[in-house]
């Protein structure tokens, strides 16, 4: 049952997981895209901007949600493209098994925070490749590998 002393947990939750668990997942993006040679834009929040390093934005809603946008591709091919889609589930799929094999060794210890970063983590990796369009039109990860492997292409979210 949802208690009074919860609602730290609630909000560390909210503050700190969540936007920890997407970095990582669009770390993954940016990391693989970079591999393949792109220029990339990453953003982490909406609303105004408080920070701007180089392609990276952090906006005043830095929680609310992130994204990655990628173009220039110097190797643009059907695979790379998948990969770059698909890097953040994997990113946050190598995190929950890191911290699970620390907890399990004992490096990390099994308390609240742990938890529902592996629970965002797997939230993360169905959501992201959950093959929809979300209330802007803009494709899922899922989507868009699905466009790519059927039209060898897929909507750039930002264009």
């Amino acid at each position: 049952m949802f208690g009074l002393d919860d609602i730290w947990t609630f909000f560390l939750a909210f503050f700190l997981t969540l936007p920890i668990v997407t970095i990582i997942h669009e770390l993954g993006h940016v990391l693989v895209a970079r591999i393949f040679g792109a220029k990339i834009r990453f953003v982490l929040g909406v609303g105004n901007t408080l920070l701007k390093l180089g392609p990276c934005e952090v906006k005043s809603f830095y929680f609310m949600e992130a994204w990655c946008q990628h173009g220039n591709l110097k190797y643009d091919t059907k695979f790379a493209r998948i990969l770059i889609y698909l890097a953040g589930s994997v990113f946050n799929l190598i995190a929950i098994l890191m911290v699970n094999s620390m907890i399990y060794k004992g490096l990390l210890p099994a308390n609240i925070f742990f938890y529902q970063f592996v629970y965002f983590s797997v939230y993360f990796i169905f959501f992201s490749m959950l093959p929809f369009k979300n209330g802007a039109g803009n494709p899922s990860d899922g989507l868009a590998i699905y466009e790519v492997i059927k039209y060898g292409k897929s909507k750039d979210p930002i264009d």
